[in-house]
């Protein structure tokens, strides 16, 4: 039988601090619900960006990945912000932040401003979307927590659905001649109003315990070295192709190699010392991270890479509106999530082998992608078997913290959470540059699905290879109290 922590009987069950748990608890997921909302929504706006801007392809892969790059990098620093300073300001101040970088990519006047923008909106989105699962881990107990927590995975889930048809839908209805605009103004009315509502229903944070010392200290070091090495790993693959692959690409990626390598020593040196880095190396030491991490790479990788290309595709050769795009997402991503908020029914022996079964069904259907490119219910059928291939990320995440200690679970789950982020920008950055190219090589969308649906079929299948490795690896027989250990439960 192995040992979980629980805290019933420990801390009193109750609602939240102040009596107004389900006020503060709807403030705080539509905060979350914006920062989800805008990795997604944006695709379906991408072709009248493009007309209304005229951006480059480059141009449009920097939009949607900006915001991922900044949102990635940050992440970790941002949730750490929020123990040192409290989680209830860091939660208004990336509210505040969000809000008016969105207002700003609104009125965005050129693709050079709205990808500046869109990296601090990404930024501001780091602040706040950490301080959520904190404050709800704070603030709630016992089945107060659980029904939290469960709603807290309907709007990752929703957030991506919601993201797709609303999207579509505001482009269309092309409000007072806004067009792509409304995306991102929508969020200003939303914002101002969570910002009016917060200080009046969001429990006061305590006076941080600990917080001087070398422990809770930033990272600045290993954060500025690791967002050097991000950038300039993925700006030359967005950028190479539209440029001809200049020397400046090459000596990019070779710099991104260096900075990398400065990373892992630099947060060698602040552990060291006594400090906090960024990704403690005892973390990587827990049973399943290491597969765990290598897997997740892969299927967010793909999984952000089809939407964009599939965006590209249904607004191109198909025709499609802006609306009708988005509302063909809905089909596809719903089944993503009905895997993703359902596989805890299944007996515990099957949660990890079923990561590489469904990479697999996955792979399978990326296959059919160009075949099948004519559009139609056969295509519309396709893009449901990926979703539901894909539906099995969240598993991943789950069997890897299982085994974390329990000091190390926040660091655990910031680092596979970064790496979701990053598989994105990855994703988007190669595939879509593929995709990009070989639409203008063969003077079709539909032909660029070919090659396409290839390599992510390629890259989902090496995504299953590697989720044998977490479906068939050991895990420790459950740590004893004085081994410091703790299993987190997944329930």
């Amino acid at each position: 039988m192995t040992q979980t922590t629980d805290l019933r009987g420990i801390v009193p069950e109750r609602e939240s601090r102040n009596g107004s748990g389900r006020l503060s608890l709807a403030v705080i997921l539509l905060g979350q619900f914006m920062g989800i909302l805008d990795t997604s929504i944006v695709n379906v706006a991408l072709p009248t960006m493009r007309t209304d801007l005229h951006a480059t392809g480059a141009g449009l892969q920097l939009v949607v990945a900006g915001y991922i790059v900044s949102y990635a990098v940050l992440l970790i620093t941002g949730a750490r912000l929020g123990a040192l300073a409290g989680h209830r300001r860091m939660f208004h101040l990336g509210l505040a932040g969000f809000t008016v970088a969105s207002l700003a990519c609104g009125l965005a006047p050129s693709t050079g401003a709205l990808v500046a923008f869109r990296l601090l909106q990404g930024a501001a989105a780091a602040l706040l979307t950490p301080q959520v699962m904190s404050m709800i881990q704070r603030d709630f107990s016992g089945a107060a927590r659980a029904r939290a927590l469960s709603l807290y995975s309907a709007v990752i889930a929703g957030g991506v659905v919601v993201g797709q048809a609303a999207g579509g839908l505001l482009v269309s209805a092309d409000l007072f001649g806004t067009g792509w605009r409304t995306v991102f103004l929508v969020n200003v009315p939303i914002g101002i109003a969570l910002l009016l509502a917060g200080p009046r229903v969001l429990p006061r944070d305590e006076r941080p315990s600990g917080a001087g010392g070398l422990r809770g200290r930033l990272d600045t070091p290993g954060l500025l070295t690791l967002a050097a090495a991000v950038l300039l790993f993925v700006v030359p693959l967005i950028m190479g192709h539209e440029l001809g692959w200049p020397l400046w690409g090459w000596a990019s990626l070779a710099a991104s190699a260096a900075f990398l390598a400065a990373f892992v020593a630099v947060e060698r040196r602040v552990a060291a010392a006594g400090g906090r880095p960024l990704i403690p190396a005892r973390v990587l030491r827990a049973p399943l991270l290491v597969p765990a991490c290598v897997a997740i790479v892969f299927g967010p990788g793909s999984w952000a890479s089809f939407l964009f290309t599939t965006t590209l595709h249904l607004q191109g050769d198909l025709r499609m509106s802006p609306l009708e795009s988005g509302l063909a997402f809905v089909p596809c991503v719903l089944a993503f999530a009905l895997v993703g908020l359902n596989w805890q029914r299944l007996p515990a022996r099957l949660h990890r082998p079923a990561v590489p079964a469904g990479f697999a069904v996955a792979a399978a259907g990326y296959l059919c992608v160009g075949p099948l490119a004519g559009g139609g219910a056969a295509y519309a059928a396709l893009t449901v078997v990926i979703g539901f291939g894909l539906g099995v990320m969240p598993i991943i995440m789950t069997v890897a913290l299982r085994h974390v200690a329990a000091e190390d679970a926040a660091d655990a789950s910031g680092l596979l959470l970064t790496l979701t982020q990053l598989a994105q920008v990855i994703g988007i950055a190669t595939v879509g540059t593929l995709f990009l190219g070989l639409a203008e090589a063969g003077g079709s969308t539909r032909h660029a699905e070919y090659g396409t649906g290839w390599a992510l079929a390629a890259a989902t299948l090496v995504g299953a290879l590697c989720a044998l490795f977490l479906a068939r690896g050991r895990t420790p027989s459950p740590a004893r109290p004085q081994d410091g250990g703790a299993e987190v439960s997944s329930r």
